[in-house]
Parts: C-alpha cells; structure tokens; sequence
C-alpha cells in the first residue's frame, strides 16, 4: 500500500521527506510554494537538490505537488483568469524542477456564470500551460464536493475537460472521498464502492487515476459541504472506510488531508487506515 500525507514545506521544501519518513509514510505530497500567495519564492538550488536527494534515497514515491489556493482556472474574471493561469505554470515548473511527476488542481467556480463557460475556461487554461510547459508533469484534476458555483463535482465534468483537451494524455485524475461523498458518490458499502469504481473506469478511465485522497466527510451524503474529517470519524464512518480499504481503490496511492487538531494526529490517522485495511505493520 502506498500511503502518506500532505506534509508541511517549513524551513525547506526537502523538510517535507524528513517529516513523511518521521511516521513511515511510502508517499506524500506538497505545496511548492505558500499556497495562500500569488507570489511564489524562487526554489533555492540546494533545496532542489536535497529534495531530489532525499526522494531518490528512500522509497518515497510517487511525490505529488498541489496548486495554491488563490487560482481558479474556472473564472469568468479575465484578471484572475490570466493570474490562475500563470500560476499553473509556474506550478508545473516548478514541479518539473523538482522531479515531481504529478500536480494536484482544483477546477474552481465560474461564479454563477454556468458550467459551460467554466469548463471551457478550464480547457482552455490547461491547454495553455502545457503549450508553455511542456508535457513532463502530469496534470491531476481533483473532483470537488459538488459546492454553489464549482466546476468538477460529477466525474463527466472531468471526462468533459479531459476528452476536450489537445492534452490528453497528460491529463489524470486525483479521487477525493471526502469530496465525493459530498457530492452523492456513496463509498459505506461494498456495492456502491464498487459502482463508483465502474464509474469512475467508465467516465474518465481507471488508467486516468493516479491518486486517491482519503478523506473522511463532516457533511452528509450529497451535502456539498467540503469538510474534511480524521478516518473512521466523520460520515463515511468506519465500516465506510474498512470498504474503501479493501476495495480496488486502495490500489492507488493514498494521500490523507485530515485535519490538524487534538483530535488526532497524522501517525494516527495512518495507524487507523492500517488497522480497517486489515494490514499489521
């Protein structure tokens, strides 16, 4: 099982690796940069060399970036639109240069413009960051919890952005349970994880997925509340999670955004996914 976290950059981006090693994650990803500027601060050639290091000397694979949180690749707002736009590829540069493979986006909100234009803005952003960029990272296009204005929370949006793109290929999917759940995607039973399985091979392809963010949900089914909640803890609940972990899902690698509280640390949280996955480590 490949498994890890989102792991903090403070101090150093290859800070990220001692941190996923510390609790004995295989996996893990990162912000490149301080996700809640539009500035990014140059990458320090030493820390792109330690990182790339520390990477290649243990088994820390694959490493995932993410996008900040300011960019919304769906605006009708041509100012923010073209800002999003430059940032994703920075993003995939940035990624690049590191040697990490994939990077996570949100699809973003066409702010009560309809879906339509927001897919095609979409579309047309990512075209262009990869007519700049280049092809060597795989963009990763995150599902969302179905929220007031968002673009992404059915699996057919994906397909639509995928099937649309010059850049096909390049294009893969990162699953959110939390947001899933949020959307209407039932996973507490065997059967209806193995429904969205069939949907998910059906729409965008299971060789599209490259990432699963395991997530526990604060909302209810189809509450298109994106809250996340500690594994076992929220409202997919356990037994949800024991069928995820035990279905073609947990196949994939496993990135866990759980909250950061009292409740329950990040050692925790993968001590209770091994545990419902029936693995003794």
């Amino acid at each position: 099982m490949r498994i890890g976290f989102h792991m903090s950059i403070q101090g150093s981006i290859d800070k990220a690796v001692d941190r996923a090693l510390e609790i004995g994650c295989n996996t893990l990803q990162i912000f490149t940069r301080n996700p809640r500027g539009w500035i990014a601060r140059p990458l320090r050639e030493t820390e792109v060399n330690d990182f790339i290091e520390k990477v290649r000397a243990s088994d820390i694979r694959p490493v995932y970036g993410h996008m900040p949180y300011l960019p919304n690749l769906a605006s009708p707002r041509d100012d923010i639109y073209m800002k999003s736009i430059d940032t994703l590829i920075i993003e995939l540069e940035r990624c690049k240069k590191l040697g990490i493979p994939y990077l996570v986006t949100h699809l973003g909100s066409h702010l009560g413009y309809g879906a339509k234009l927001g897919l095609e803005r979409i579309i047309r952003a990512i075209d262009r960051a990869f007519s700049v960029t280049g092809e060597d990272v795989m963009l990763l296009l995150e599902n969302t919890a179905g929220t007031r204005n968002s673009v992404g929370g059915s699996l057919e949006d994906l397909q639509h952005i995928i099937e649309r793109s010059s850049y096909p290929d390049k294009i893969g999917v990162c699953f959110d349970t939390c947001h899933a759940f949020a959307a209407g995607y039932d996973l507490r039973t065997e059967e209806t994880i193995e429904e969205i399985i069939r949907k998910i091979d059906e729409s965008v392809g299971l060789d599209r997925l490259k990432l699963v963010h395991l997530n526990d949900s604060r909302g209810d089914l189809n509450s298109h509340i994106d809250r996340h909640e500690h594994i076992g803890l929220g409202k997919i609940g356990e037994m949800g999670f024991r069928n995820i972990l035990r279905s073609k899902l947990a196949s994939f690698p496993l990135i866990l955004e759980t909250p950061r509280d009292n409740r329950r640390s990040d050692l925790e949280n993968l001590v209770k996914v091994f545990d419902l996955a029936g693995i003794k480590r």
